[in-house]
């Protein structure tokens, strides 16, 4: 593996565990307030990650068959955790496919945080254990079939909840902020 591609999935292990980090804290409540741009700024940042990955060449492994990384992280607590910071925001609706097949769907905000979260610690756990091809190969695929996706959607609904909750707010309130900013 070049140098190149080797310092690549070190940036990339160390933006999934950025993630993971920063979903764990959400989940666990560690600050409440600051949920929402958190998992804004954590889902952009791998989401980054994740075109890189789609935009380089295919990333093959020297082996045929996947090694066994051992089992997969547990993730219900996230799950639960998640679901309790964003109850309310939960469902949204999505379509099918926006390319081949515009029908209406629904997905979840929590789903989706967490199938992100499973690809990035399984592929993480390649990358631990010293796998780096398989590391990023995983990444790679499973960026372009699921996580990449599924992170995308979450990305347009916590935007969509950011910006009502920072457009949305009482005009009078608004004004006096740009005023009182404008007036410094």
């Amino acid at each position: 593996m070049s140098e190149d591609l080797s310092a690549f999935a070190d940036d990339c292990a160390q933006d999934a565990r950025i993630y993971l980090r920063t979903l764990t804290d959400v989940a666990e409540g560690a600050a409440p307030d600051a949920a929402l741009p958190l998992t804004l700024l954590a889902l952009s940042q791998v989401l980054l990650m994740g075109a890189r990955l789609g935009a380089i060449v295919d990333v093959l492994p020297a082996e045929r068959f996947e090694p066994d990384s051992g089992p997969d992280a547990e993730m219900e607590h996230l799950r639960a955790g998640l679901a309790i910071i964003f109850e309310g925001l939960d469902d949204y609706a999505d379509v099918t496919d926006p390319v081949t097949d515009p029908t209406p769907a629904s997905g979840t905000l929590v789903g989706d945080l967490v199938d992100v979260a499973e690809a990035l610690a399984h592929g993480l756990s390649h990358h631990e254990r010293g796998d780096i091809d398989e590391a990023l190969w995983w990444w790679q695929f499973s960026y372009l079939s699921g996580w990449g996706e599924r992170g995308a959607m979450a990305l347009r609904v916590i935007h969509s909840v950011v910006a009502h909750v920072r457009l949305d707010a009482d005009p009078d309130t608004v004004a006096e902020a740009e005023f009182d900013a404008l007036n410094r």
